[in-house]
């Protein structure tokens, strides 16, 4: 009987901790209104929750002369526990550090010029603590963690795999790693998957049922997410369109039909940053001039024929992409982003119009809400979500002994 009066308890508990954090500061009285439970439960509740320290009281709000005492307003306590979410990508390290709500406190970003995945590894541990500190918080204080990474993340062998532009970031050991450099719950995720995960929290996203975010900068990528949750696949490889075949490619100046380049999949080659110099440079614009994506689209702002040329194919072969994603998801929306992918304003004319002739499945198509942020958002979103169950579990076992 005591373990079911426990379990029943624990649930209330957590009913309430979810209805603070929906509704913000609230009484007593609204809170049972809410979620159904008795005035005399959600107080026990709340004074328990208080005790642990995950709820905490905001003031007083006076009903008038007359009106009987006035109602003590409650929310749930941000600072309970902190997060830090880490983005590391080919060219640059980021991090930042938010409370449970997902507010950030404090961020940096640095030149990632690791040359080992050991290396890689110190250096995200040592930017992520230097954040926390900088943001006057002890390390302890840090609850969980998520790491964002190009490649697939498998859940079954723990390892990422198709990393290749991060040096030994497959090898086996490499969660035990980062996870004995932090110290923290941890997490490691696809950068496209958590890039979704932002602009749901954060941007784009917002609202929508199904949506999936492609990504496209040095590789290519798509993370979906319904219903508010990431959909992954059996070993994490949901959204690789990378791999789907696209032969011949639509515009001349590529590989031979059945040629397969080493470092990634046909749809890849195609529409990656290197494949937008590649095509920049058969089209006779000079080496001096496309030596980098970022380059060719300068050049096409700047009104350069022939880089308006590469943008509008690149926005075709992207169409490409979408359509696929129309033809097995059904998305409401794709959000377009990454490093080539966030040149959405010259890009999404071309390919929008491509679409309108490969299928008559069109999702919306937009650009990024959150730009070069997206990975690092999203990482901080899903730390915060996996934070907030963490420090309820262990503050109640700690506060009932179970």
């Amino acid at each position: 009987m005591t373990w079911h009066r426990g379990v029943l308890r624990s649930h209330n508990e957590r009913v309430l901790l979810d209805a603070l954090r929906a509704a913000g500061s609230t009484s007593r009285a609204e809170l049972a209104r809410t979620t159904g439970l008795s005035k005399p439960t959600v107080s026990a509740a709340l004074a328990a929750l208080e005790s642990a320290g995950l709820v905490r009281r905001t003031g007083e709000v006076s009903r008038g002369q007359g009106r009987g005492r006035a109602a003590v307003l409650y929310e749930a306590d941000a600072t309970a526990g902190y997060v830090v979410g880490v983005d590391v990508g080919r060219a640059w390290l980021r991090a930042a550090a938010a409370d449970l709500d997902g507010t950030v406190v404090g961020r940096s970003d640095a030149p990632n010029t690791a040359r080992t995945a050991g290396a890689i590894v110190r250096d995200a541990a040592r930017l992520a603590r230097s954040v926390a500190a900088a943001a006057g918080l002890d390390w302890s204080q840090v609850v969980h963690t998520v790491v964002g990474s190009p490649g697939v993340t498998d859940p079954q062998t723990r390892r990422v795999r198709y990393a290749v532009n991060l040096p030994g970031w497959g090898r086996s050991g490499l969660f035990e790693r980062l996870r004995a450099e932090l110290g923290t719950g941890l997490d490691v995720l696809n950068d496209a998957n958590l890039a979704a995960l932002g602009e749901y929290a954060l941007g784009a996203g917002r609202g929508s049922r199904l949506f999936a975010y492609l990504w496209v900068g040095t590789g290519l990528g798509a993370g979906v997410v319904a219903d508010g949750r990431l959909f992954r696949g059996v070993h994490g490889a949901a959204g690789e369109i990378g791999y789907l075949p696209m032969r011949p490619l639509p515009a001349a100046g590529d590989r031979e039909p059945g040629e397969r380049g080493a470092r990634g999949g046909p749809m890849e080659e195609a529409v990656s940053a290197d494949a937008v110099v590649a095509l920049a440079r058969s089209l006779g614009m000079p080496e001096s001039s496309a030596h980098t994506a970022k380059d060719v689209f300068a050049a096409a702002r700047a009104g350069d024929a022939t880089a308006l040329r590469v943008v509008e194919r690149e926005g075709a072969r992207l169409a490409h992409a979408v359509a696929a994603l129309a033809a097995v998801l059904d998305p409401e929306l794709v959000v377009l982003g990454g490093g080539v992918g966030g040149n959405g304003d010259l890009l999404l004319p071309p390919l929008r119009a491509c679409l309108r002739e490969l299928t008559p499945l069109r999702p919306r198509v937009v650009g990024s809400a959150l730009g070069d942020d997206a990975v690092l958002l999203g990482a901080v979103a899903r730390a915060a979500e996996a934070a907030r169950e963490r420090v309820f579990d262990t503050r109640g076992v700690r506060r009932t002994g179970r």
